[in-house]
């Protein structure tokens, strides 16, 4: 009797134990009447940069600390003042870097001696006309600035700039998957899935330099063309 109780319950747990392995591996989809296509493509637009970003400084030296910084603020008030009559607004100015450094004089086995201190002081100035800026270069320099980085050029409509960048990288993903599918004798139905990846290019920044004040006059600031990149990864569905 036992026995007979045990196979029915190995019977029933069967197709209970086969129906439940079922349900935990289910069928993936397959697509047996369409194809899919992966495409990436980059979009361009182009525009004139309408921002100069530089960086303006003034280095001393002196004896001591506080001839080396008095000396500098001196000098700094005078470029400021230089960069606020040519237009440059406040919110176009920031400090970008306050430094004070003692300078050594080294000998063969002694220790090093102090023989004076140097003072740094530069702010970045973002030039909203770039035609202006190298006019206002060389006013910086006849007001005691001595160090100039830049400058970097810009563009501020950046945001339109790169939807315009985007459009184009959707219209050439599209004309690529119809190229395909054309060749392969299909059809591009529709885009299931659109990923994004942009990247502007920056303008190639000019390398520091020490500028004396017999800079020569009206330096030219030319502000080419930037182009802006915008990649794109396209899912079409060809049928």
């Amino acid at each position: 009797m036992r026995s007979i109780l045990l196979a029915a319950t190995a019977a029933m747990l069967i197709p209970l134990s086969a129906a439940a392995q079922q349900q935990a591996v289910p069928a993936a989809p397959v697509l047996l009447d369409a194809t899919l296509l992966d495409v990436m493509a980059e979009g361009r637009s182009t525009r004139v940069p309408d921002l100069a970003t530089i960086r303006a400084g003034v280095v001393t030296q002196g004896t001591t600390a506080q001839a080396a910084l008095s000396e500098n603020a001196a000098r700094m008030d005078r470029v400021i003042a230089a960069l606020k009559r040519a237009g440059v607004a406040d919110r176009d100015l920031q400090t970008a870097t306050i430094q004070l450094n003692p300078q050594y004089r080294y000998g063969e086995n002694v220790p090093p001696t102090i023989t004076g201190y140097q003072a740094t002081n530069t702010v970045s100035v973002r030039f909203r006309d770039v035609a202006k800026s190298g006019a206002i270069l060389d006013a910086l320099v006849r007001e005691g600035a001595n160090q100039i980085d830049g400058p970097n050029l810009g563009v501020e409509a950046m945001d339109a700039a790169m939807d315009e960048a985007r459009t184009d990288a959707i219209r050439r993903a599209r004309a690529r998957a119809e190229l395909y599918a054309k060749a392969a004798g299909l059809r591009v139905e529709r885009i299931l899935v659109i990923a994004e990846g942009a990247t502007a290019l920056p303008p190639q920044p000019m390398p520091q330099m020490m500028m004396r004040a017999e800079m020569a006059k009206d330096s030219q600031v030319l502000p080419g063309e930037q182009e802006i990149n915008a990649t794109v990864t396209v899912r079409f569905l060809l049928r």
